[in-house]
């Protein structure tokens, strides 16, 4: 996976009708292959870098197996018309020389097309291999390659400018310095190590030891703020709850704008999840709808119930609707037991008719402290209001926070988690004056935790895990 000696080609964009497709071509011999079926005006082995061809593709002369012919007529078939963009290494994306050929949309141009470029020579891309060379030619660090897949699949604009803020390299670049400052009090406690008589001992002095608490407390910032980070990238699941017929798929419907879900006056009718993705406060939350809880002998109910309890554990927060218009039972009782624990939204539906259940009623039920909203389903009412109480109540309400420097990755959380602990015993140690051998050892092995966030201690193993994630072409 990781050669960079052979030319490797692929589809950039998704198949399906479309006004553009492209397919890009990487590699050492980019321009030969793409000359063997490029038909225009001039060869593209003879541009200079960065510029635009009108011209033919064609089927190449049969260079490869015959699985392979089989898939053109004959050679020097028209395959389309297309516009080729010439980059030449080291200004491409790869940092290689890379031809990206611009055909028309749909399933059988770009797919011929890319079977003509295999068949002149090049290979198909693995997963991500593209993004891959970029970084192993060093135009993007592994934090920055990995926000390249996180742009692609932004579903929300904060998601977006997250995933911008680190293809920019603004996470790289802090971590580059909170790296060197790192690195600075090793090779200190390293020296002090090795003249130990020319210094006055092997003790990790105090300006040192306050150097790591600083780094140290960088790291718990990050840290602390990435819960609110990995939201914005990956969303949150909320489902509502409650008993049956309290109104919780009308309610579905009107917080995703649609009739997602069957409103029915029979308790019981939902017997499944159904979800729909909102935004709220520009973070990605997914709604359920499920099965109300109670006590059930019909097996089919009792199997959609375990997926409401499966989807209460799995869930960030629980938006629980009671019925308001009639009183309180023993099965509303029954969903408060099982909720305890959770991060509870009361929605207290029906306020379009006489209301019997009081807000601080249901606001004891749940304990007393859930924020308690009254709505009414099917007029809208109160909607507006609880979209804004369940955001406040997911840690949402600050829309202004800057992501500008944010963890949001499990990966990254994780190796910074590892860094922040060895430094711990590094800082734990040096205050019990252990020799600083000790030292150093904790505070390099932070070092490289911090190193493979931003690529510098990546193994092959770990590259290999993260592209193959990627699609192909990207």
């Amino acid at each position: 996976m990781l050669s960079l000696g052979d030319t490797i080609a692929a589809a950039a964009t998704g198949g399906g009708p479309a006004g553009l497709a492209v397919v890009r071509v990487s590699g050492p011999g980019a321009l030969g292959v793409a000359d063997a079926v490029f038909r225009g005006a001039t060869a593209l082995s003879a541009a200079p870098t960065h510029t635009l061809h009108h011209g033919w593709a064609v089927a190449p002369p049969t260079r490869a197996g015959p699985a392979l012919a089989r898939l053109e007529p004959s050679a020097g078939a028209t395959l389309d018309e297309v516009v080729v963009a010439v980059f030449r290494a080291p200004r491409s994306y790869t940092r290689e020389d890379v031809v990206e050929f611009s055909c028309h949309g749909g399933e059988w141009s770009a797919r011929r097309l890319l079977a003509s470029l295999l068949a002149s020579g090049a290979r198909l891309a693995g997963p991500g291999e593209f993004t891959l060379r970029a970084f192993l030619n060093g135009r993007l660090d592994l934090a920055q390659a990995e926000a390249v897949a996180d742009v692609i699949h932004a579903a929300t604009s904060r998601a977006h400018e997250l995933a911008l803020s680190q293809l920019k390299g603004e996470l790289s670049a802090r971590l580059e310095a909170i790296g060197e400052r790192l690195a600075d009090a090793v090779a200190e406690v390293e020296a002090r190590v090795d003249f130990a008589e020319d210094v006055g001992g092997i003790e990790v002095p105090a300006h040192v030891v306050a150097a790591i608490e600083g780094v140290d407390r960088e790291l718990a910032e990050l840290l602390a703020a990435s819960s609110f980070a990995r939201a914005v990238r990956e969303g949150l699941r909320v489902p509502l709850v409650g008993r049956p017929n309290v109104g919780k798929s009308s309610l579905f419907n009107a917080l995703v704008g649609e009739d997602r879900a069957i409103v029915a006056a029979v308790p019981g009718t939902t017997r499944d999840r159904v979800s729909e993705t909102i935004d709220l406060e520009g973070i990605r939350v997914t709604l359920s709808d499920t099965a109300g809880l109670r006590a059930t002998p019909e097996p089919v109910e009792a199997l959609g119930i375990a997926r409401t309890e499966r989807a209460i554990e799995e869930g960030a927060a629980v938006l629980w609707v009671v019925d308001g218009s009639a009183p309180l039972c023993d099965e509303d009782h029954s969903v408060a037991a099982r909720l305890k624990g959770r991060r509870i939204t009361i929605a207290l539906n029906k306020r379009d008719r006489p209301g019997v259940v009081r807000v601080e009623e249901a606001q004891a039920l749940a304990g007393g402290h859930a924020p308690v909203v009254a709505v009414s389903a099917t007029r809208g009412e109160g909607v507006d209001e609880l979209r804004a109480t369940l955001a406040c109540e997911l840690g949402l309400e600050s829309g202004e926070r800057s992501l500008a420097v944010a963890v949001s990755t499990p990966r990254h959380i994780e190796a910074l988690e590892r860094a922040k602990e060895a430094l711990g015993r590094g800082i734990t140690a040096a205050r019990a004056a252990a020799p600083g051998e000790i030292v150093a050892l904790e505070l390099g092995e932070a070092l490289r935790a911090i190193g493979e966030v931003t690529g510098r201690a990546a193994s092959e193993d770990l590259l290999e895990r993260i592209f193959s994630r990627f699609c192909i072409g990207k």
